[in-house]
């Protein structure tokens, strides 16, 4: 590995990958530092997946400017990674009338931050809409889309990389000393050096500034928790359904999200855990998220649900102040050369793009910027073998037998594509690098048909034991040994 860099990234998340990125443009070394396995382990992993418009930050704030310009800068990057995206609206449901005068407040927010036609509906006009969900009236957002979070900032880092950035993956920070121009990095894969620091570690951003000597943050991990439903149930709904949020509330309400792939999202719910850790879920959540879901959407059943998980936002407030805060983003008078990027929530996957923007300008104040002739804004993806028409599968099969391999039935994933996941740029190999990057184990069954064809194809391919093979890396291990040897 290299030991000098211009820019040091601390954070795999959906900022860091689109900061490494975006800097790739220029000649400067960079390098992103990741203490998880992979990317997209965290924060940016375990989101709805929404590109918000803008209409539920407030009007000046660095959330409302980076908000509305990274939406603007969506469409056209998830077209150059080859990501899915979608644009298929929101509708913002006032359940009674007492609730309709939010509607107006929100619409006047949207309209002052310039969210494009957004409009109030009445409750026939919701039915046209969607015929399943009951409402009073409610806010069109039509200009709000979706993507796929993990697959986004996988995509991220992997033009990064290919334009010259290094990624190092279980890489933890455990302290920083130095200043502009000289800083040390110790991580647990070495010493790195850079010139410049980026701090975008999302929970632990508080962490990560007291390892340099920045005392002034606290991050306080708010749990929220999701339940996934069958893509059977997919023509449900064909919007983004939010509820009018609740005052003084941590959060946006319950809501429903239709995915990329064709489930259902229902959540997120907002509790305030201790630990940055504590991402467990549990039934009681689940059959309360369901139960609120049901109040928009009353055809939902609890047997819809296959599976649920969790994410914690990095708050930069506690409960007792409500939960609602500003991005921070600064480069402290204590310790110029080093930018923290604290309380990156909600929105932050939709404003990473124009983040990143403002982090390049940033490194330009320290550092000349000169362009990369290199670098190439398309990157090439992975063929998702069950999207395309059958007589382009059939020549997939003719030319590599692999793709004539179903290994995971529930999403339709070949062979090749498992292979394809497991070779990735980053050098990732868990089981849930190749979740991530192929959908295999994520439909109705959980892995329980695919998991060990997977697991074998692994050890085929990189020579790794079953004993070392884990889920998303140290400490999550798959199997303690065989059963000979227990039995002895």
């Amino acid at each position: 590995m290299k030991l000098e860099y211009d820019v040091a990234v601390v954070g795999g998340g959906v900022v860091g990958c689109a900061i490494a990125r975006e800097l790739s443009r220029y000649q400067l070394s960079v390098v992103l530092l990741e203490k998880e396995s992979d990317v997209a382990r965290g924060t940016s992993g375990k989101n709805s997946g929404v590109v918000h418009t803008g209409f539920n930050v407030p009007t000046g704030s660095v959330k409302a400017r980076l908000n509305v310009l990274g939406a603007s800068m969506f469409e056209n990057l998830c077209t150059q990674l080859h990501v899915p995206f979608k644009r298929v609206g929101k509708l913002v449901i006032a359940l009674t009338a007492a609730e309709a005068p939010d509607l107006e407040k929100l619409k006047a927010i949207g309209d002052a931050n310039g969210v494009p036609s957004l409009e109030i509906i009445d409750a026939k006009e919701i039915r046209r809409m969607e015929p399943n969900i009951s409402g009073y009236a409610a806010m069109n957002a039509p200009t709000a889309a979706i993507t796929c979070p993990f697959r986004f900032t996988i995509a991220l880092a992997e033009s990064a990389v290919a334009n010259g950035a290094d990624i190092l993956l279980g890489a933890e920070v455990k302290g920083i000393s130095g200043k502009l121009g000289g800083f040390k990095i110790f991580t647990t894969r070495g010493t790195v050096h850079s010139k410049l620091v980026v701090n975008s570690a999302g929970l632990y951003a508080d962490h990560v500034a007291r390892l340099a000597g920045v005392r002034r943050y606290k991050v306080y991990p708010c749990r929220g928790e999701y339940v996934i439903i069958d893509k059977a149930r997919s023509d449900l709904i064909q919007r983004l359904i939010y509820p009018v949020p609740p005052r003084g509330g941590s959060g946006l309400g319950v809501h429903l999200t239709p995915t990329i792939d064709g489930n259902i999202l229902i959540g997120p719910s907002a509790v305030y855990v201790r630990s940055k850790t504590s991402d467990g879920t549990t039934g009681a959540m689940a059959r309360q998220l369901v139960k609120e879901a049901q109040e928009l959407l009353p055809g939902l059943s609890r047997r819809d649900v296959i599976t649920s998980y969790a994410g914690l936002r990095p708050k930069t407030v506690s409960s007792a102040v409500g939960g609602f805060d500003d991005f921070t983003i600064e480069e402290v008078p204590e310790l110029p050369g080093m930018m923290h990027l604290v309380g990156i929530e909600s929105p932050g996957l939709t404003a990473a793009p124009a983040i990143a923007l403002d982090i390049a300008k940033w490194a330009g104040t320290h550092l000349p910027l000169l362009s990369n002739s290199q670098f190439h804004s398309q990157r090439k993806a992975a063929v998702l073998f069950n999207e395309l028409p059958p007589e382009k599968q059939a020549e997939l099969v003719d030319a590599d037998p692999d793709y004539g391999q179903i290994v995971c039935r529930c999403e339709s994933v070949t062979r090749k594509e498992i292979l394809e996941a497991i070779h990735n740029p980053l050098g990732a190999q868990t089981i849930g690098a190749i979740k991530y990057r192929s959908r295999a184990t994520m439909g109705r069954c959980q892995g329980g048909f695919c998991g060990p064809r997977i697991e074998e194809i692994l050890e085929e391919e990189t020579g790794v034991l079953p004993t070392e093979m884990s889920l998303k890396g140290n400490g999550s291990w798959l199997f303690a040994g065989s059963t000979k040897d227990l039995r002895n």
